[in-house]
Parts: structure tokens; sequence; C-alpha cells
């Protein structure tokens, strides 16, 4: 057999063995969070701790707004009429505060794991 295609024929097996090991996103809880009127919809979110989470945050303003939080340690603009997907946990027992980085009065809110 040619050095080549046995070096193919590894470099083959190994990406399939890597891909099959490698986990699936959709096998996050997803959670749905909406900005309208400079507000987070629902203002309070309850996760399941020490769990990963898909938040898909939905934009209905047409101004830009951040979500940011400190203790979740994420900050991320989603422009209006826009959606962004931000991954969140696993987290431990206790409350997360983020709040709209444009509208800090208020866009506030929490999410809860429990």
């Amino acid at each position: 057999m040619k050095t080549w295609f046995r070096n193919l024929a590894v470099a083959f097996i190994a990406a399939l063995a890597l891909a099959s090991a490698l986990p699936v996103n959709a096998a996050y809880p997803e959670l749905q969070l909406e900005i309208r009127d400079h507000l987070f919809y629902p203002s309070v979110l309850k996760v399941p701790a020490n769990t990963k989470i898909k938040l898909i945050v939905v934009n209905r303003d047409a101004t830009p707004e951040e979500f940011e939080s400190y203790e979740l340690n994420r900050e991320k603009v989603i422009m209006g009429g826009q959606k962004a997907v931000i991954f969140i946990g696993p987290l431990a027992p206790g409350e997360y505060p983020f709040f709209g980085e444009f509208n800090p009065k208020t866009a506030q809110g929490k999410v809860i794991a429990e």
C-alpha cells in the first residue's frame, strides 16, 4: 500500500473517532429571552443547576442592546431585530443578575439556577 494512501486512511479514521467524541449542541436545554421596549422578557429565568444552557436572545427593538453579566462572565451585543445565542453554565445553585449595557436602568434580569 502506498504511504500517502495509508496516511490518508489513518487521518480519516482519526477524524471519525474525534467527531464521534464531540458533544452535540442540540443536547443542551434551550431558553429564549426577548428584548422589548428596553426590557428583558422574562426578567427571571429559572434553569437547572449544574447544566449547560443555550440561551437564545431575540432583540425585538430597533436599537442594539448588549446582554451583560459579570456573574455569568458574558457580554454580547444583539443588533436591533436580530438574535444571538449565548451559552451559560453549568451553574452552581444561586442567582446570577444580567442587564442591558445600553439601557441599564430598565433592562435588568436574573438567572436562577436550582
